[in-house]
């Protein structure tokens, strides 16, 4: 283990323990706010060790949350229930029914499954800093760079949700890996984490687009040895080989890719739609919630929904539709400007990560990095405005423009941050660029230095800026004030409104 990677590690496992710490501070002293959020009824009798868990661990099960956790219990009951993936709940129910089985004796299975989701995402989210770390390493080229962002990660806008009983730290170790894998050559691999990763949440497709890109540049650049090494009739060969490859692996990386995404959508459409159960089979708790909010629950004895005589009757959509009013441009409204101020920090990152990119990099944007790539990707220029970050800047303004048209544009915020490396590279890459307590250099202050110098007068720089630039904070420039300022707020705030049920991103 490098001292890099050392550190990370420190700083990533310090974060999860003052996040859980903080949480159960904040859930005791803050009243819960009596929001409209789904909230099923305990069927199960509370044994010895409950109380002391839920008001430890309570505030880790708010909003979305309890889906996951009433999927892990109960399993796909409600029809809403269904736009929660299924990999994040098998874990937990895992993990009680394993790791947690001892318990059994003093802790219900709801109490399990809150212990499960505060070890489960602490580790998920230890191994997806330690995958992001890898992968800016290989991307950025940049040991700097790769750490600093892996340190921001770590402090992240998006805390309380990968700390919460959330799929964002499960999605964003395999989507991190995934890629990682993937920029190292190993395809098949690289397609099952990736595949895995869309069982945890449905933009994992969106990740396919990585899979066309990167064997495509592959390809290219084949093509181009091929046409200054090889002759004549070889020279066709070799080229149609590598189209077939690229097809190949492009077809089939898809398909596996989006199999659990259509998978899930099945057990969605045999659910509902031929079901084979009725309602006598379920609590009358859980019967008497949905007649009381209007949640539909599968039965053999009732018609079928409208969804199901579409011609491609996707559940997903129709629960996006209905129950969350998600759409194009439904989110335009007065009211939700508040929304839209919470989203604008993580949206101007996403911004300013394309403008500068392209700024420095005109041609290759207009040539989609694509052609006349050889030598920029064999040696390329370290840090941000590679080549190889091409792809990730396209893929997180795809993010960025499908979310903020598109969704609950506050989601944005753990959305970006769960599934791009994007936002920290650049937060990262304007704090070494514009603070000069990071430079190499000394400043004018001798008070405020950052290095120290050993016996041999070489100069070192500490394995965490991040918590050796706090104390200076005032002296810092406006854009560290400002990355470092919005990172720790949200890291805060997201911990003390989330967990009370009230309204955060």
């Amino acid at each position: 283990m490098t001292m890099d990677v050392r550190a990370v590690l420190e700083f990533a496992t310090a974060t999860r323990g003052l996040s859980l710490l903080l949480q159960a501070v904040f859930n005791a002293v803050i009243p819960d706010h009596d929001a409209d959020a789904f909230r099923p009824p305990r069927t199960e009798e509370p044994l010895y060790l409950d109380s002391s868990v839920e008001w430890l661990l309570g505030g880790l099960s708010h909003w979305d949350a309890e889906h996951f956790l009433f999927i892990a219990e109960r399993g796909y009951l409600y029809e809403h229930n269904f736009a929660f993936f299924p990999l994040f709940p098998i874990i937990l129910r895992g993990l009680a029914e394993t790791l947690l089985w001892p318990l059994s004796s003093w802790l219900s299975v709801r109490g399990r499954l809150l212990v499960a989701v505060a070890l489960g995402n602490t580790a998920l989210f230890l191994l997806s800093v330690v995958a992001l770390y890898a992968l800016s390493r290989t991307v950025l080229q940049d040991r700097r760079l790769a750490l600093l962002s892996s340190l921001l990660y770590c402090i992240t806008p998006a805390n309380v949700f990968m700390t919460a009983g959330y799929s964002e730290s499960l999605f964003a170790a395999l989507t991190f890996g995934g890629l990682y894998l993937l920029e190292k050559g190993f395809i098949f691999r690289a397609c099952l984490a990736l595949s895995i990763a869309t069982a945890a949440r449905s933009n994992g497709l969106v990740n396919i687009g990585f899979l066309l890109y990167l064997p495509s540049l592959h390809a290219i650049t084949q093509i181009r040895v091929y046409r200054t090494t090889t002759k004549g009739h070889s020279k066709v060969f070799h080229y149609i080989w590598a189209i077939i490859r690229l097809l190949l692996t492009s077809l089939l990386g898809t398909a596996i890719i989006a199999l659990p995404f259509c998978a899930f959508q099945y057990y969605g459409y045999r659910t509902f739609c031929t079901p084979s159960v009725s309602l006598e089979q379920i609590p009358p708790a859980l019967v008497s919630l949905a007649e009381l909010k209007g949640y539909r629950v599968p039965d053999e004895n009732g018609p079928p929904p409208l969804w199901c005589m579409r011609p491609l009757p996707l559940l997903y959509s129709h629960i996006q539709d209905v129950y969350w009013d998600v759409g194009f441009l439904r989110y335009f409204e007065l009211r939700q400007i508040p929304n839209f101020i919470l989203a604008l920090p993580m949206a101007t990152l996403g911004i300013m990560a394309v403008y500068a990119y392209f700024l420095a990099n005109p041609e290759l944007c207009l040539r989609l990095g694509l052609w006349d790539t050889g030598a920029h990707f064999d040696k390329p220029t370290p840090g941000m405005f590679n080549p190889r970050v091409f792809v990730y800047i396209v893929h997180s303004t795809v993010l960025l423009v499908f979310g903020t048209l598109c969704m609950h544009v506050q989601v944005l915020t753990r959305f970006m941050a769960s599934s791009t490396p994007v936002p920290f590279w650049i937060s990262a890459h304007l704090l070494l660029l514009n603070e000069p307590l990071l430079h190499r250099r000394k400043t004018s202050n001798p008070n405020v230095q950052l290095h120290t110098h050993s016996s041999n007068g070489c100069q070192h720089t500490p394995q965490n800026p991040i918590i050796a630039l706090l104390p200076y904070f005032k002296s810092c420039s406006s854009t560290t004030q400002g990355i470092l300022g919005y990172f720790l707020s949200y890291w805060v705030l997201g911990l003390a409104l989330h967990c009370n049920f009230l309204p955060w991103t």
